[in-house]
């Protein structure tokens, strides 16, 4: 057995789901998750309900079996590929390089059950349309003192710029689908002389569904946010271009960034 110890929203969560799936899938071995982080932890919920995720729920006695195994640092450690059967994961993950040898099985497993259906569907019909792109825009628990260890910033305007510009020389008549955690600010704010939609009509309970109309964008701007990467890599689109902020952590998070971004994805 491998069990893996959720915690965080729903980018982390993927993250956490897909290290354990694929050293699951290396020892042809069950996979369980921990929830019990949630029954203290409340600035994010669990998320993974909606997917078509192959993992039962860690029970103590199932935890208290295993060796546990803590995250050393963020970027890729082989180690943890290596590791026998029968560990308890604990960290982030963040990075493609723990699963990208199975990122076929990832995308199924990460693909929400039931179809869009009413505002949803109709975006997702828009988007397959034209040439659209989604964007991203993480503020929240992104802004300045939000909290004491604050190991993200939010993306500034100037990226968000040469985003759109990059987006503008290579695609004609691109239209942009814009979300964030902080819709009032997003609509106020916010200005493109292109074709521009605002995405903001799911609540923190339907966030699947905003991931999923992000992958379904033929191309992707994200934030420095594991919410809008998983939305980027899971796009299916064989010709999609994905812009990444060339910074991802602060520096108070004494953490390289270097394997966050895929290769294929442009550093912005």
């Amino acid at each position: 057995m491998i069990a893996i110890r959720l915690i965080g929203g729903l980018g982390n969560q993927c993250f956490q789901y897909a290290v354990g799936r694929h050293l699951a899938e290396i020892h042809q071995t069950e996979l369980k998750i921990d929830l019990t982080a949630y029954d203290e932890y409340k600035l994010h919920a669990y998320s993974l309900e909606p997917f078509r995720i192959r993992a039962s729920v860690a029970s103590p006695e199932d935890v208290a079996g295993l060796t546990e195994v803590k995250e050393k640092h963020l970027h890729f450690d082989a180690d943890i590929l290596r590791l026998p059967d029968g560990v308890y994961l604990r960290g982030y993950w963040p990075t493609e390089l723990y699963f990208r040898d199975i990122d076929d099985v990832v995308r199924d497993e990460l693909t929400v059950a039931s179809p869009p259906t009413g505002r949803d569907k109709e975006l997702a019909d828009m988007m397959a349309s034209q040439e659209s792109v989604s964007v991203h825009i993480r503020r929240a628990d992104y802004l300045p003192n939000t909290y004491a260890e604050q190991i993200c910033e939010t993306c500034d305007a100037s990226y968000y710029d040469r985003c759109v510009s990059e987006v503008a020389k290579r695609f004609e008549r691109p239209h942009f689908f814009v979300l964030s955690d902080d819709k009032e600010w997003m609509r106020e704010h916010f200005k493109l002389p292109y074709a521009l939609t605002f995405v903001d009509h799911n609540g923190p309970d339907r966030n699947y569904q905003d991931l999923r109309l992000m992958s379904l964008c033929k191309h992707n701007i994200i934030a420095n946010s594991t919410f809008s990467w998983w939305g980027a890599w899971l796009n299916r689109n064989p010709e999609k271009v994905v812009f990444g902020p060339q910074k991802w952590f602060t520096d108070k998070a004494r953490s390289s960034s270097k394997d966050v971004i895929p290769s294929s994805w442009v550093r912005i």
